[in-house]
């Protein structure tokens, strides 16, 4: 199941999950609970025109066709649309929430690989197998978390960002550090998007420059995913909305998208870098309360 749109395989955990999903599909009681969702939340129509499956039932195979597309086969709103229903029911407490949370898993193994790849030190004496463990863990528990399909921005990059966080939280309290890097978001950067994903993200451009965020230099035009769209993409929603101010929104992004220092920043504004500091920490806690607020 390693193919262009999943990374070459890494053994161990992953091909187990290969082996695991293979049977999945297989198994008629799993693929008649899927065409049971899909046609209750009315998607089934939709996957089976973008897959190009009119049988029925609708296997996991063609769920996952619609996860993880060939480039500009299936739209970008339906595959977040097929992603949230199944975040929603795997944040259930019966068995069916293990299976959505299965799918979910399947769907975001590129995801996971790149999250093990970017977090293997070989001196702290990780296995890579061990870190693949700990990541599929850490992505089980968002999905069946019931934070994910409530938030803003598209879920396949909320759920990658939360599993790192939580893989980071636990090798640094492995390492007894408490930080985090985050500068590993950048391994979610997707190399095959689609025509509705790059219309998608010049407009979120377009409207970060008219609200004077920071958009990035000609090197990042043509970025359409990863870390820094979606956080762009949070910030111009949570403005929309009322949640942050246009200040507020031009604090974050100085810090977290163009990272500028906050003594650069203070400079600027004639304050100092502790009450500059102090300002981006009370806009970090209006973003993160307002995305509480989404989540309840």
């Amino acid at each position: 199941m390693h193919d262009a749109q999943h990374p070459a395989a890494s053994g161990g955990i992953f091909d187990r999950l290969d082996a695991d999903w293979a049977a999945l599909c297989a198994d008629p009681a799993i693929q008649a609970a899927v065409t049971d969702w899909l046609t209750a939340d009315h998607l089934a129509d939709g996957i089976a025109a973008a897959t190009g499956v009119r049988t029925r039932p609708l296997a996991p195979d063609q769920l996952l066709a619609a996860l993880r597309p060939v480039t500009g086969r299936v739209p970008d709103p339906l595959t977040d649309s097929v992603l949230r229903v199944l975040l929603r029911r795997a944040a259930g407490r019966d068995q069916s929430a293990n299976v959505a949370a299965r799918v979910v898993v399947q769907a975001m193994i590129p995801a996971a690989i790149r999250i093990t790849r970017s977090q293997i030190r070989p001196t702290y004496g990780r296995s890579r197998d061990t870190v693949g463990h700990m990541t599929v863990a850490a992505l089980y528990e968002v999905c069946r978390s019931g934070r994910i399909h409530h938030r803003p921005g598209r879920p396949a990059a909320n759920l990658a960002l939360d599993t790192l966080r939580l893989v980071l939280a636990e090798l640094a309290a492995e390492q007894g550090s408490g930080t985090e890097d985050l500068s590993a978001a950048a391994v979610f950067v997707d190399p095959t998007p689609g025509p509705y994903r790059i219309a998608h993200a010049r407009a979120m451009r377009a409207a970060a420059a008219a609200a004077g965020l920071p958009t990035g230099g000609p090197a990042d035009e043509h970025e359409v995913y990863g870390a820094r769209m979606e956080l762009l993409e949070l910030l111009l929603d949570a403005m929309q909305d009322g949640a942050i101010s246009v200040a507020d929104a031009r604090i974050l992004g100085g810090r977290y998208l163009a990272g500028a220092p906050d003594t650069l920043e203070a400079a600027r504004s004639g304050t100092t870098a502790g009450a500059w500091q102090r300002r981006r920490s009370r806009a970090v806690t209006r973003l993160r309360t307002s995305l509480l607020r989404a989540a309840a």
